[in-house]
């Protein structure tokens, strides 16, 4: 396996993006560290970005990175990302925008959720483009503008249901007009429309119907008034698998980006060519006999039926590992899948384990399933919550470990 222990690969140590991760030791130059380490598949990476992009085959693919490249590392994941075909990147903040563009990724950016005071300036001298749901925030993008003597990149977002960030149809037409003047001006150039899908993960809901139909009427609406986007986007992962009719030129998918499917009810990622990303795994740190009758971590939610061997798992709700997970999330230990034992702590787990398992022995939260390890959905399901955060809660104490071919030619990487 080739592998990099480098989060954030090509920013700054410290900087955004790089997550808080700095190089771990690693023993005897293997490039794992001795502890925890969350192991991302770069390979994986592109080969679902390229499934993507044959779902949604004439439309352009931006992958969105944001959340640290969903828990994945933002700078490495985006790179992934480009060499399996995405010809943009999508962020919500543009402090990722600019660290990917520290990092040396060119490709056209977008960030879409900045509140106002946001320092745009930056974004503009560096070609980011800029998502804009109200006049305030043409007023700022145009006011950087001004000061860099480039136009501003400006993505109009429109609200067709969601009811979180865009211009409401009843406000349209107000942000038209501004847009429209500040266009004439030329201190914008709108790149593009956008909206998001409330039931995408249900293809067949009627709701996305009716999103469409109202961003059409949008769209049309920004023509009257001789604002023609370069590109129109509406597709998140869900329905750039499922719904064709959405794709127009550009589609931006998330989750699906890291392997993981966003309509589990349709099947497993194998049934849209992804493949998952990312095996949390931890060593066993240490190994004790409790006895028949004998409680575990806080509360004793948990107490031996029978003397039990149980391993101690360097992992905690400080990590990311969810505190509701407590006598609930399961782990692979010893080949075996077992359940974890009592209360989930700051720092650490207990699990049941075989005999045979010997302190630095490997345990795996979870992984793609090939080696009967429990997947990132299978932790989703038992605690009743997305795949989407079980992998992007994992925090900042567990280092991003970069493997496959793309590994070595990440900024920095090393075979």
């Amino acid at each position: 396996m080739t592998a990099t222990a480098a989060a954030g690969s090509g920013a700054p140590a410290a900087g955004p993006g790089a997550h808080g991760h700095g190089v771990p030791t690693s023993p005897a130059g293997t490039g794992t560290p001795p502890g925890p380490a969350a192991v991302v598949d770069l390979d994986a990476i592109a080969a679902s970005v390229a499934a993507c992009a044959a779902a949604a085959p004439g439309a352009q693919v931006m992958a969105v990175v944001k959340a640290d490249g969903y828990g994945h590392g933002l700078v490495a994941s985006a790179h992934a990302a480009v060499a399996g075909g995405a010809g943009w990147l999508g962020t919500a903040t543009i402090i990722e925008g600019l660290a990917l563009r520290t990092a040396g990724l060119r490709v056209p950016i977008l960030s879409w959720l900045n509140p106002p005071g946001t320092d745009f300036g930056s974004a503009v001298v560096e070609g980011i483009d800029i998502g804009v749901s109200a006049p305030w925030g043409l007023d700022d993008a145009v006011a950087a503008a001004r000061a860099a003597g480039v136009p501003a990149r400006i993505h109009l977002k429109i609200d067709t249901g969601l009811h979180r960030n865009g211009a409401t149809l009843r406000d349209l037409d107000a942000l038209l007009d501004v847009v429209a003047r500040a266009q004439a001006e030329g201190v914008v150039e709108v790149v593009g429309m956008m909206t998001h899908f409330v039931h995408a993960d249900l293809p067949d809901h009627p709701t996305t119907g009716h999103q469409l139909a109202d961003f059409t009427y949008a769209v049309e609406r920004a023509a009257a008034q001789g604002i023609r986007p370069l590109v129109r986007h509406c597709a998140n992962s869900a329905a750039t698998l499922t719904r064709p009719d959405t794709h127009f030129e550009l589609v931006r998918p998330g989750i699906a980006c890291y392997g993981l499917t966003p309509t589990p009810q349709l099947g497993g990622p194998e049934r849209f060519g992804l493949v998952p990303a990312m095996t949390l795994t931890a060593p066993v740190a240490l190994v004790k006999t409790v006895a028949a009758g004998l409680g575990v971590s806080y509360g004793h939610l948990w107490t031996a039926e029978r003397d039990e061997t149980v391993a101690l798992v360097p992992l905690g709700y400080a990590d990311g590992i969810p505190r509701h997970a407590s006598n609930t999330g399961e782990v692979l230990i010893g080949g075996q899948r077992r359940r974890i034992a009592g209360r989930v702590c700051m720092d650490q787990f207990v699990v049941t384990c075989p005999d045979e398992v010997r302190p630095g022995d490997e345990i795996v939260l979870f992984g793609p399933g090939t080696r009967g390890e429990p997947t990132a959905q299978d932790w989703a399901e038992a605690l009743d919550t997305i795949s989407y955060e079980i992998v992007t809660r994992i925090g900042p104490r567990v280092p991003r470990v970069y493997a496959g071919a793309l590994a070595a030619s990440l900024p920095g990487g090393r075979p």
